[in-house]
């Protein structure tokens, strides 16, 4: 392995640290990952959920909010139709549970057993035939065409919130609320599907519990520059500014007939910060003749937030939060915006929606992790407090499967997410029974509860078991398709595969190939596959070669799925071989090189280390776990892991005030080649994490690579 530490500028350092109030080490780990802006450094150092972007930003939301409140004023029946891996579970138990609970006449569903992803005809047509008139669709619906088109010949409206790549055309839908839409203006397009139906649960929310929702504000601010004023306004709705104004007067020049403002401001709500500053400015431009109806809603921030009380919008500007981390010089009139946004979302506050919102976004963290998004931008929010609020009380349904596999009662990550609690809940769609997932979260008998938790275990079990049993069957069958797709693409198939599987394996052969590769279950005529990538391939350019041969398909540009018809099978082989030859990656294979966020000496080598670590956190896609160095420390013992062979290490390490326990993985051989040993002094990369025993929580170094020291 390579060892690589980016040269960075110390001065640009020390404008990071001192811009945003963040130590010396941390500043250079921003400027090492390329954190630069301060949109993006801001989901770094900050995690307070009113950071959350509006998700009135999201094109389509108040029409489904508006259709969605139609739906409860009137009594109708809803559907919430969602995926059926964790993701679409979670987002589907969130929305249906919080429509529920606003007394709509809500049933949900997934797709279980051999029905295929997605919306299904038969789903709408039984729907229609019980009276139902709205779908909601929760990590799908984007590209089910014809069941959106039956779903309005039976006079069924349909929401679709997915978060999938979409096709040039799209489904004729009453609303589509997805990030990824071409033209959307949303400023992170990387949501899960649980993710998205959180934003629509939190525009509910705002719309029955705030005065504000639907109306038109105007915020208004004047102050003087040279012999000029300027007055600028900005319109805003749900908290979205969609309109703004600005308009220089010299006083005494023109009356205010001659300017923009009367029609920009004609039958709206005028809210400005210090009223008698601003009529006096008014009087000043146009005379004393002139009044505008204002309301100062100073006092009242400044009662809910009082570090603002009796302060200027210019002084509250060095104060904000937001100002600090805009690229952008913020005018008095921006402060306003967001401290007014600020307020609002305080004010309505209240301690049942917080309990709720909490158990929400439990929920949101799970989707975000188990789908593999970005932990970036508002993602980073969603998982933090997710995992903060799963750990203080986790809700019905994750407590009972979290007893079973161990982890309550313990602070943990976003690894034993993936690794141990999302297995078990995915289990059950693999195993062919979604819905045992599913329900765990709909259950309201305690004793149930626990069996179906029990039940996910036992079928993760048989998973693994069937999982190990599948790849030792097709192993050689992945060598010979590498070869045969020259070693660009690997190919699985048969009826031997379980189609509750093929992700797995397909993620099996990608990480042993490095390449793009597919697995494909085929049953009774038709095949099921599913696509993993690698090397930066967009796999949903490869789904477009062959969409004409598909019944459906849907993914990410790492990850997708499809059902197709065995008769289309030759030509969809020829297609492959075709796409294989013209396939270019990003990057090529080649040594594995660690990049490294900071050298540490080792006075700094204390369990305070975890502090900077946790600031990082969440870790997992494109936010990899903090890399450290450090030279020259010496190995005190050594012990041997594993049985019946032994093939990790356990050491310890003496860093001078700390003496550092340390593992490190598939090493033992090393070892007995006396590459290293005790008292020897040694360079390492490593990342720091907390070994956990008996209830007990300790510092612990994970050692990813050693070298003896020259």
């Amino acid at each position: 392995m390579k060892w690589a530490k980016k040269e960075i500028s110390p001065e640009q350092v020390k404008e990071v640290s001192a811009k945003y109030g963040c130590d010396l080490i941390t500043a250079s780990i921003l400027v090492r990952r390329g954190l630069k802006k301060g949109d993006e450094i801001r989901f770094f150092l900050e995690d307070d959920i009113t950071s959350l972007r509006n998700p009135f930003a999201i094109d389509g939301m108040e029409d489904a909010v508006e259709r969605i409140l139609a739906a409860k004023e009137e009594g109708e029946k809803v559907l919430v139709f969602g995926d059926s891996d964790v993701d679409g579970i979670t987002g589907t138990a969130l929305l249906a549970g919080y429509l529920e609970s606003l007394g709509i006449d809500v049933t949900w569903r997934i797709p279980t057993g051999d029905e295929s992803y997605g919306l299904s005809m038969e789903a709408v047509e039984e729907f229609a035939g019980k009276d139902g008139t709205l779908i909601i669709t929760v990590d799908c619906g984007i590209s089910r065409f014809a069941e959106i088109k039956r779903a309005a010949e039976l006079s069924v409206d349909v929401i679709i919130t997915d978060h999938h790549e979409p096709q040039d055309e799209l489904p004729e839908a009453l609303v589509i609320i997805n990030p990824k839409l071409k033209n959307s203006t949303y400023p992170f397009r990387n949501l899960s599907g649980c993710g998205v139906a959180f934003k629509l649960v939190c525009a509910l929310r705002f719309a029955l519990r705030s005065e504000l929702y639907g109306q038109q504000i105007c915020l208004l601010n004047t102050r003087p520059i040279n012999d000029a004023w300027i007055i600028e306004i900005a319109k805003m709705r749900n908290l979205q500014v969609f309109d703004s104004l600005t308009e220089t007067i010299v006083p005494g020049l023109i009356s205010i007939s001659e300017t923009r403002l009367p029609s920009f401001l004609e039958g709206q709500h005028i809210v400005c910060w210090d009223s008698a500053l601003h009529k006096q400015a008014f009087s000043k431009l146009f005379g004393k003749g002139v009044e505008v109806g204002m309301i100062d809603i100073a006092q009242q921030i400044g009662k809910e937030i009082p570090a603002t009380a009796g302060q200027s919008l210019l002084r509250i500007k060095e104060l904000s939060k937001i100002a600090k981390y805009s690229d952008k010089e913020l005018s008095e009139l921006d402060v306003f915006v967001n401290l007014f946004t600020s307020y609002s979302r305080l004010k309505e506050k209240n301690t049942e929606d917080t309990e709720r919102e909490n158990e929400d976004i439990q929920l949101a963290a799970l989707g975000t992790i188990a789908d593999i998004m970005p932990l970036l931008d508002e993602n980073r929010i969603i998982v933090r407090r997710g995992l903060e609020s799963l750990e203080k009380k986790p809700r019905s349904g994750l407590l009972q499967l979290l007893q079973k596999i161990e982890l309550a009662g313990r602070r943990f990550d976003t690894k034993d997410i993936s690794w141990k609690l999302c297995p078990n809940i995915n289990a059950a769609r693999r195993m062919g029974k979604a819905e045992t997932a599913a329900a765990l979260f709909f259950e309201k008998d305690k004793q149930k509860k626990e069996k179906l938790a029990s039940d996910l275990v036992s079928m993760n079990e048989k998973r693994k078991e069937l999982e190990e049993g599948t790849w030792t069957e097709i192993e050689p069958m992945a060598y010979k398709s590498f070869e045969e797709y020259d070693s660009k693409l690997t190919v699985v198939f048969g009826e031997n595969i379980n189609r509750g599987i093929t992700g797995l394996m397909a993620q099996r052969a990608c990480r042993i190939f490095n390449v793009p590769s597919m697995a494909i279950s085929i049953s009774d005529g038709f095949c099921t596959g599913s696509v993993r990538s690698a090397r930066g391939y967009n796999v949903h350019a490869l789904f477009e070669q062959c969409s004409d041969l598909f019944i459906d398909s849907g993914g990410h540009q790492a990850a997708g799925g499809f059902s197709m018809v065995m008769d289309n099978w030759d030509e969809f082989l020829k297609r492959l071989k075709k796409a294989a030859y013209t396939m270019e990656f990003d990057e090529e294979p080649k040594e594995e090189i660690i990049q490294i966020d900071a050298e540490l000496p080792h006075e700094y080598l204390t369990p305070d280390i975890l502090k900077l670590a946790d600031r990082f956190e969440p870790y997992g896609n494109e936010n990899n776990p903090l890399v450290f160095m450090t030279k020259n420390i010496t190995i005190k013992d050594i012990s041997f892991i594993g049985k019946p062979e032994a093939k990790h290490v356990k050491m310890t390490l003496d860093a001078g005030k700390f003496k550092w326990p340390a593992l490190y993985w598939q090493s033992a051989e090393r070892v007995m080649n006396k590459e290293f040993g005790v008292d020897d002094k040694v360079d390492i990369t490593f990342n720091v994490a907390r070994d956990y025993f008996k209830g007990n929580e300790s510092p612990q170094i994970m050692i990813t690579d050693l070298k003896r020291c020259e």
